[in-house]
């Protein structure tokens, strides 16, 4: 292999790979006289056609043979009609294909370019071309040109060249301009740049290690990273300790920094309980308006109907149901209630209440909605309930700001919700951001109920709003501890009793519903649920393998979902002459692959299966396949359920393959069949919590896998991470000053 660097110039005749996410591509660079080279490297979004002037070095792949690594990048735009012609072609520019660009060659031959750039409106004397679509076709030129700059310079400082995109978004041309006179602007909310990476740039041109810029926002950072952790706020002296640590500083100058920021509002600093704490603004503002809108909806007057005893025998006669004491007081209850709080495990009912709970306040003439943090979660309480929900995101009519690209929701104060009661199911699932948000869409004299299981997982964000509901005694709340005969004869629900007492589940009973089956070794375990999946329990119980869920506590190991996922696609999906893929990172979507999207995303467009209506937002949680991957357009199309939408290549960042998920992803869910996997791990994943969380995602059928042991570690691991969170003490009239 030679060492030396070389110079290689030509145009792009074909992009064989790129990835989105790092600006990695592999392409064929024609160096002209016949001459041909495979070229590897980042070379962000490189189109057919456009010349490039690479440095780098030969080298022999073992599989690819022999191609140049680059190391250096300059782009030259095409010069010919032919280059240019081919560059257009490639769909660089979106709404010009081959047969446009040909009609725009031929009228502008070489000059094509710089009338694109300087004088787009000419565009329009071309047949077909409109002077709107003139002028869209030069902004989406610039924009390229200027998104390949910033990608450049993104990946010259080894910054993720997708950031760039945002960060062009946000900030347009003066984008390396801000960045040189502060670079931590790169972790303003909408960029939310890995501190580590930024750090490393801004040290790069020239921040000193105490520059006040740095400990700013090294603060900021630690604020922010925490949030990850469910805390909403930090003690001051924590903080302090852990940002001089992170960037080998003074306490005193941490100090200072968290002062300057308190002056200028970009944090609050106060007394909560007799300790000094510091907040991010926005998160203190939740959790403050959230106080007081809880305590102001429980105080409103809601007197019982006078024949509040009629209506309940009503009820129970539609619901063919004779109700427990506790099931009737709760009913009652959400009669008389601006707040009412129904909490219990599996079995107790809380479904049946549910349903009573929509009887009795129809027959009051009130309007109710229903919502539930996932889509997963919420398509669930259709189904139970017969009623329509939603999730709570689309009841807000969650979008996205054009001018900021941050979420925002519709529904607020001055847009309320036109409903008299909503009720929300799976409450742990919900952070302190998220119940603010809906807080502020109810008006003042309508009734919220919260339902849900304070023992399952906390959410993911902030807070954990729920649990300190619960734990305030300031809110009306019915608690369920009855297991009612139907669900003590199934022993998913007793074994999730017994985990949440700390107790040891019954592994060797055998009966209809759970199943343990021991596997020692990594290679049996992953076998077994291979087995599981693609024979065993269609063959011989009837359930389709798209209807059974395998869950693990962790990612990673050969029992993580990263590993598991690509073993069962291998037996559920394996691939096939026609089936289409699309690599990404270390996976390849199949045509017919289970997909999960890992994040809200409020812009993908869909439309229903059936043709009947169309709309936006795919959420977090939301399971569908994929149906179509198109090379060529570079999309890949996945149904939900009855919807259908379209991904970018660019957008698989925002897919998962869903064979095998996490017990956190499972949250909200319920799947017909559930295969738990019990090896090694982290302890802080082999806990109660999380082991009781996946027993009752199960409706009719858990099997166990893997160790004895690692279950009753699971069980004996109560500890639960605790939490730095103020809104208990805030419903108690606690929350300082």
């Amino acid at each position: 292999m030679n060492e030396e660097l070389e110079i290689l110039q030509g145009a792009v005749a074909a992009v064989v790979y790129q990835n989105y996410d790092n600006g990695y591509a592999v392409l064929k660079l024609n160096c002209g006289g016949g001459i041909t080279v495979t070229v590897v490297g980042t070379i962000p979004l490189p189109v057919v056609g456009e010349r490039l002037m690479v440095t780098g070095k030969w080298s022999n792949h073992s599989n690819f043979g022999r191609q140049f690594e680059a190391e250096f990048l300059e782009r030259m735009l095409p010069q010919s009609a032919l280059e240019i012609q081919s560059y257009l072609s490639s769909r660089a520019i979106k709404g010009i294909g081959p047969v446009m660009a040909a009609r725009i060659v031929e009228h502008f031959g070489d000059q094509t370019l710089l009338v694109l750039e300087r004088d787009p409106e000419k565009l329009a004397l071309v047949p077909g071309i409109s002077l709107e679509k003139a002028r869209t076709f030069g902004a989406e030129f610039r924009r390229q040109a200027g998104m390949r700059q910033l990608m450049e310079f993104f990946a010259l400082h080894q910054l993720p060249t997708e950031l760039a995109v945002r960060a062009y978004k946000l900030y347009g041309e003066q984008t390396v301009e801000l960045l040189y006179d502060d670079p931590y602007l790169l972790m303003d909310e909408g960029l939310d740049a890995p501190f580590n990476a930024v750090d490393r740039f801004a040290i790069s041109l020239g921040v000193a290690g105490d520059d006040p810029r740095r400990i700013e926002a090294g603060v900021l950072f630690e604020l922010s990273y925490n949030l990850t952790g469910g805390h909403t706020f930090l003690p001051r002296a924590k903080l302090v300790a852990a940002t001089a640590q992170l960037l080998t500083v003074e306490a005193e100058q941490v100090d200072e920094g968290i002062r300057r920021l308190h002056e200028g509002e970009r944090l609050i600093c106060q007394a909560l309980a007799d300790i000094d704490v510091v907040y991010l603004p926005h998160i203190h503002e939740a959790e403050v308006y959230t106080a007081y809108r809880l305590l102001k909806l429980a105080q409103w007057p809601h007197p019982e109907p006078e024949n509040i005893e009629r209506l309940l025998r009503k009820v129970e006669a539609e619901c063919e149901v004779q109700y427990s004491e506790q099931q009737r007081s709760a009913i009652r209850s959400a009669a008389g209630s601006g707040v009412l709080i129904i909490t219990g495990g599996p079995g107790t009912g809380k479904t049946t209440i549910v349903k009573g709970i929509l009887s009795l306040l129809g027959h009051m003439q009130l309007r109710c909605v229903l919502a539930a943090p996932t889509g997963r979660a919420a398509k669930r309480l259709t189904e139970v309930t017969g009623e329509e929900a939603s999730t709570i995101h689309r009841l807000l009519e969650a979008g996205i700001d054009p001018n900021t690209g941050r979420m925002i929701f519709n529904r607020d104060e001055d847009q309320p919700l036109k409903a008299d009661a909503i009720i929300v199911d799976e409450m742990s699932m919900v952070d302190v951001q998220l119940l603010n948000s809906l807080l502020r869409a109810i008006p003042q004299n309508k009734r919220l109920i919260l339902v849900g299981d304070p023992d399952q997982l906390p959410p993911v964000g902030p807070g954990f709003p729920f649990g300190d509901m619960l734990r305030s005694n300031m809110l009306p709340t019915v608690r369920l501890t009855d297991i009612f005969r139907q669900a003590r004869e199934s022993l998913i629900v007793m074994n999730a009793h017994r985990i949440n007492a700390g107790e040891l589940p019954e592994l060797r009973r055998v009966d209809k519903d759970f199943f343990f089956m021991r596997r020692n070794t990594e290679e049996a375990l992953t076998q077994l649920i291979c087995d599981l999946c693609s024979t065993r329990l269609p063959g011989r119980m009837g359930i389709p393998a798209d209807q059974i869920q395998v869950l693990s506590p962790t990612r990673k190991g050969p029992a993580g979902t990263v590993q598991l996922n690509k073993l069962l696609q291998k037996v559920l999906n394996p691939p096939s002459p026609g089936k289409k893929e699309r690599q990404h990172g270390d996976f390849s979507f199949r045509e017919g692959d289970r997909v999960m999207q890992i994040r809200n995303n409020y812009d993908i467009l869909w439309k229903k299966t059936d043709g009947s209506a169309v709309g936006a937002g795919v959420f977090n949680g939301d399971i569908g396949s994929i149906t179509a991957i198109d090379p060529q357009a570079e999309t890949v199309t996945v149904v939900f359920d009855d919807r259908e939408a379209e991904y970018d290549f660019s957008m698989l960042n925002e897919l998962e393959p869903a064979y095998a998920m996490t017990v956190h992803k499972s949250q909200g869910s319920e799947y017909r069949a559930v295969i738990l996997v019990a090896f090694s791990g982290s302890p802080y994943l082999l806990s109660r919590s999380v082991l009781y969380t996946a027993v009752t995602r199960a409706r009719e059928l858990l099997i166990v896998t893997g160790r004895e042991d690692v279950v009753a570690t699971m069980v004996a691991n109560s500890k639960r991470s605790r939490r730095y969170t103020g809104l208990k003490l805030r419903l108690q009239g606690r929350g300082g000053e």
